[in-house]
């Protein structure tokens, strides 16, 4: 979708609100509570302009939110993310009141879609569209995934030490492959590469033996036109686009092959029959969200391929750069002493960014995260800070003040994961039923989902609520310029600070405090739907303050169209809120710091905090 047509879907809602009586607004077309007049749908609809997430009226959009979840490459809830409907809503409302995500990558089994080769489970297909339905809902986006982890369940014996998920039984039984055995692996991802079962099935799948990519395709074109056909117009809006296949890797190479030519000469072919297969089924407009080799980005150089789709050209709207990232360094324990600190991860969530503006889109990095429990958890606190700070920024606190203006787009991403039954599962592994998992994710030892139910049903977070339940823009009319978030939260006892207010800026410095604060600076476009950034929780409406070129406010007041700096809530009914900044004029740089570290500011303050944002702002973007 161009910009201009964008711009034009976004005067068709503006007129329609303007033939209402003055002052009101039509209710959204999907009825979520809470929608204001430029909600719904409109503002669900996702495309790539310009290399950024756009929606229908032309805002740039972050996605932020969750995996949900790793619940479905179990079977105690046969290959779904949710035992039920209700415990799918349960789980939406609270990732977005105590998570503040705006999205998740909803995954889903090959097995469980097609168990009898060429026989697609309707029964299946339903209720996982039932449970998408709870999520879009609540207002957040889906994406859906097919995914996979070691191939197959079926490759594992009774006996092993290890799982997968993924392909059928029937696929695994075609193949007739050779026991399984990764020799002595401490970590569950060493059988991509030594486990010999492991390697034959993916090669396998990547040259269609047996026709099993062909099987796959099919059954993913029935699950598209399932889905599209069950959810209403409205309720589609929501859904994002598809991830085709979730980390992909070749098993071997052929002779003479590198990871290189084979993402050029099979990755990339199938992501083309995989966007057909999107066109056949009535999804179109919505983009793939296609994954390179899985080890183009490792940051441990001995595991590093070659690959980031290089030969694929520019990828355009039809498609978005799809990248996971894993500190495994961190992860294994002796590669990396000590925490993670202020700016670790800028360098590797760059090279994301820079990939995806050279191949013409927009770029997500759909899983990332941090074990929770073992040898390593004490990690997580600081690794995690780190990884939302390289999404933010491409600079680190200590140089964002200073260089705000190279500070990039704010990179789209889902934290790995997010599952209301971490803790309490009943998975018999590999179907031994001596062998009842129980703890964590329940799939190989795994432990890094930031929810639970507590013993009362209630979802409660794992992890510090400042840390997940974050400020970001989740529409900007124009484009971000330069975006900061220091979220105060805590490893252990201590209160990770890693982006101080300068002391060239004393009255900023002052306002904020001890307080957490985001710093947001954009150019509009001239759209006249505002300006949206969540507003986390720790942000009660009497301790929000703001200060921008539009006006500086302590608590601000409840949104009209008339007012520049206001508050609402976000649809879907959940409870949690946003911050609605309406600026008139094209082309105009405008920021907005938010706080909720102030204290009864007085006007002199206030007016002192704006004074030093102003020229700061004009002498770093004009």
């Amino acid at each position: 979708m161009s910009k201009l047509r964008a711009r034009l879907l976004g005067v068709l809602v503006l007129l329609t609100g303007l033939l209402t009586a003055a002052g009101t607004r039509p209710a959204a077309a999907d009825g979520l509570p809470d929608s204001l007049w430029f909600d719904q749908p409109a503002a669900a609809a996702l495309t790539v302009v310009n290399g950024r997430f756009t929606d229908g009226l032309g805002r740039e959009v972050v996605l932020r939110g969750y995996n949900v979840s790793g619940e479905t490459k179990l079977e105690e809830n046969g290959g779904l993310p949710f035992a039920s409907v209700a415990d799918a809503a349960k789980s939406a409302t609270a990732l977005r009141a105590l998570g503040g995500g705006n999205s998740v990558r909803f995954l889903l089994s090959w097995a469980h879609a097609e168990p009898v080769r060429g026989q697609v489970d309707s029964a299946y297909l339903a209720a996982a569209t039932d449970q998408m339905r709870a999520f879009l809902d609540a207002g957040i986006r889906v994406l859906p995934d097919f995914h996979q982890d070691l191939h197959s369940r079926y490759l594992f014996n009774t006996g092993s030490w290890y799982s997968g998920d993924g392909a059928p039984k029937w696929a695994v039984v075609a193949g007739g492959y050779p026991q399984e055995s990764c020799g002595i692996c401490l970590f569950w991802g060493q059988n991509i590469t030594q486990n010999n079962a492991v390697k034959a099935a993916q090669y396998d799948f990547w040259h269609n033996s047996y026709g099993l990519q062909d099987a796959f395709l099919a059954t993913a074109q029935a699950a598209m036109t399932y889905v599209r056909q069950h959810l209403t117009a409205a309720e589609f809006a929501g859904v994002t686009g598809f991830d085709p296949y979730n980390e992909p890797y070749a098993g071997s190479y052929d002779p003479g092959q590198t990871s290189r030519t084979w993402e050029r000469d099979l990755l990339w072919p199938f992501y083309g029959k995989f966007r057909a297969r999107m066109d056949a089924a009535g999804w179109q407009d919505r983009p793939a969200f296609v994954e390179p080799n899985l080890f183009w980005n490792a940051n441990i150089t001995s595991q590093r391929q070659e690959g980031g789709l290089l030969d694929a050209g520019t990828l355009g709207p039809r498609y978005v750069l799809n990248t996971h990232f894993y500190d495994q360094k961190a992860i294994s324990g002796v590669l990396m002493w000590g925490k993670a600190g202020d700016g670790q991860y800028t360098g590797d969530f760059g090279t994301v960014r820079d990939r995806a503006a050279a191949a013409g889109t927009a770029a997500v990095v759909s899983e990332f995260g941090h074990p929770l429990s073992g040898t390593v958890s004490d990690k997580a606190p600081t690794v995690d800070k780190a990884m939302y700070q390289a999404l933010d920024s491409r600079l680190s606190g200590a140089g964002w003040w200073s260089g705000a203006a190279s500070s990039g787009p704010v990179l789209s991403g889902t934290q790995w994961q997010w599952d209301i039954y971490s803790g309490r599962h009943h998975e018999l592994m590999n179907d031994n039923p001596g062998k009842v998992l129980t703890s964590g994710d329940a799939w190989n030892d795994e432990d890094m989902s930031a929810v639970r139910l507590d013993g009362s049903g209630t979802a409660v977070l794992r992890q510090d609520a400042r840390l997940l339940d974050r400020l970001y823009p989740a529409a900007t009319t124009g484009s971000a310029l330069a975006f900061t978030y220091e979220d105060r939260s805590r490893d252990g006892s201590a209160t990770l600070t890693w982006n101080p207010v300068p002391s060239t800026l004393p009255q900023v410095s002052r306002l904020v405090g001890t307080g957490q604060y985001g710093l947001l600076v954009w150019r509009s476009d001239g759209g006249t739907a505002p300006t949206e950034l969540h507003l986390p929780a720790s942000f009660t409406a009497s301790a929000t303050t703001v200060v921008s070129d539009l006006g500086a406010t302590v608590s601000p007041p409840a949104y009209t169209p008339d007012t520049p700096v206001a508050v609402a809530p976000e649809p879907g009914g959940t409870g949690s809120r946003r911050l609605l900044l309406t600026a008139s004029g094209p082309g105009t740089v405008h920021y907005a710091l938010v706080t909720n570290g102030a204290s009864a500011p007085s006007s002199a303050q206030l007016d002192g905090a704006r004074t030093e944002l102003a020229a700061w702002a004009a002498a770093r973007f004009g």
